[in-house]
């Protein structure tokens, strides 16, 4: 029955109609604050490359949000499922609004680098909270589904403006409004949050907390170090650094790995991450993290770069991927519970998602683009079906006690995965790129002209480009000047579309994950019931 303003059970909504309306207002712009960054930099990326120089620090601008995420989500979802979510939902708002505002004053990349790394930390404090926050609101799952439309719903709005808002800020008034436009979104959410959302603490044993600021030191150390081997050994093979940097990785790994067993509270709870009914989830997460970031943040280069496209343009053509995953997780709570056994769904999302991928990689630039956003829709469908059923199947699986916790390492090892995707493709990207460039270079016989062409971000400045033509017909190459850059171009596209295909890998191997994933039902009327059927 559907609760109203004056009667409601508390096993299933903790609040009355209206406070509940008033409070998922509050979460849903908060959500809206993470999702609306995360859909509209990208299209901007290859602009703000352009202006700001330095294309190797290209898949820093995100890696850098994502390695901050990526530690803050775990402790933070920790900290709130002991002392409650609202504080660290209210810091977060506020240190991600101030941080956005240093990322649009950004004079250098390396400043924007790290301006998004302190906006990483505020969006991993809300990722972190946002979700487990629906879940203590609506103890009764049947009732959560048709409550978080509106984290949906604020999800569907960014993956709906987001794109086009950033490819048509970034055309007409420059990238920096991508960053600023997060400040009003901010402030509201911030009052929505303050006013309306209650503060929720779960009764705890007692005993003085133990915080593992160690773990995310080292944990910190660990992706660092990960980072930097994957984006140098394209560029350096099996040297004194890579070598010293992998040797780095493993012992920080082990030293972890020792250090969380003897935590009570750990960031890393291996213990939940080596569960067998859970280990598949929390895998497949990173895999649609590695398949969905990878896209993101690379095919508008692709549209930009690869094949001469203006921003808007960009951001019209990546918006049915973003706006497709948004669908994908509303058809999804549409019919998960009216199936016995939801675990098909994944099979579907993640068959989908490759299906799409691998047509991307099929397509040479001069299609209509109709078939363009096709793709990308399908695919975001299919990732859509699989990060919907992620999260509802591990609040289903884990105890109530431990939501926050099992939440949290979803959400961090789906942004674990999403910076493996972009650091690999940015990596393989750079390596391909420069390579075949060079070969063409040469075939043209003038590789005295490689440093011209050795940073893709030549492909995205439009003046660039023209003095660079200008010295070569001066220099007297007027018959080879176009067709070195449409070279050049051909290089970019060759490199990105390996990226993709290595998206499309990664949702093939979630394919055959899915099978370990024990049957789960979401068809009871109890949140107490037996979650997990025979």
């Amino acid at each position: 029955m559907t609760p109203s303003v004056t009667t409601h059970d508390p096993r299933r909504q903790l609040l009355p109609f209206r406070e509940s309306l008033l409070a998922m207002l509050g979460v849903a712009f908060a959500a809206m604050l993470v999702a609306l960054d995360q859909t509209i930099v990208g299209t901007a990326l290859p602009q703000i490359v352009a202006e700001l120089k330095g294309f190797d620090l290209y898949a820093w601008v995100a890696t850098s949000y994502m390695l901050a995420s990526v530690i803050t989500i775990p402790i933070f979802g920790r900290l709130g499922d002991i002392f409650g979510r609202k504080p660290f939902l209210l810091a977060a708002i506020l240190l991600f609004t101030i941080a956005s505002v240093l990322c649009g004053m950004a004079t250098t990349m390396l400043v924007l680098v790290i301006a998004r790394g302190l906006q990483g930390i505020g969006g991993g404090i809300l990722i972190g909270t946002v979700f487990a926050t629906v879940a203590d609101l609506f103890p009764d799952p049947k009732l959560r589904l048709r409550w978080l439309v509106f984290v949906t719903s604020a999800f569907a709005v960014s993956n709906m403006v987001g794109p086009m808002l950033g490819g048509t800020l970034t055309q007409y008034g420059g990238w920096r409004l991508v960053f600023f436009v997060n400040v009003p979104v901010g402030i509201v959410s911030l009052i929505f949050v303050q006013c309306f959302l209650p503060h929720l603490r779960h009764p705890r044993k007692a005993g003085r907390v133990r915080l593992d600021w160690v773990g995310a030191l080292v944990l910190a150390l660990t992706f660092g170090a990960l980072q930097l081997v994957i984006e140098l050994f394209p560029k350096e093979g099996l040297s004194t650094l890579t070598v010293g940097l992998g040797a780095l990785t493993v012992g920080c790994c082990l030293a972890l790995w020792f250090w969380e067993k003897r935590m009570g509270d750990p960031i890393v709870p291996f213990d939940m991450l080596l569960d067998r009914k859970l280990a598949a989830l929390f895998a497949m997460s990173m895999l649609g993290g590695f398949a969905l970031f990878s896209l993101v943040f690379y095919v508008p280069l692709l549209f930009q770069g690869g094949y001469a496209m203006s921003a808007h343009s960009s951001g019209v053509l990546i918006t049915p991927l973003l706006l497709g995953t948004t669908v994908g997780s509303f058809v999804n709570n549409r019919i998960v519970t009216r199936v016995r056994r939801a675990n098909g769904i994944m099979y579907v999302g993640f068959a989908l998602f490759a299906i799409a991928c691998l047509c991307l990689v099929a397509l040479r630039g001069m299609e209509p683009h109709v078939v363009w956003m096709s793709c990308m829709g399908v695919s975001g469908i299919g990732l859509g079906l699989v990060a919907a059923n992620l999260t509802i199947f591990s609040q289903q699986i884990v105890a109530r006690e431990h939501l926050g916790a099992a939440t949290a390492l979803l959400q961090s090892l789906r942004t674990f995965g999403g910076m493996l995707g972009t650091v690999m493709t940015g990596a393989l990207l750079g390596h391909l790129y420069t390579r075949g460039v060079h070969r063409s270079l040469d075939s043209y016989q003038a590789t005295q002209w490689f440093r011209s062409f050795e940073s893709p971000q030549l492909l995205i400045d439009r003046a660039e480009q023209a003095a660079l033509i200008n010295r070569l017909v001066s220099a007297g190459r007027t018959a080879d000047a176009m067709m070195m850059m449409k070279s050049a171009r051909h290089a970019l596209v060759e490199s990105i579309h390996v990226g993709l295909a290595l998206a499309a890998g990664a949702a093939i191997i979630g394919l055959f994950l899915a099978w370990f994933v024990p049957p789960v039902g979401v068809n009871q009327s109890d949140s107490e019931s037996s979650q997990v059927l025979p």
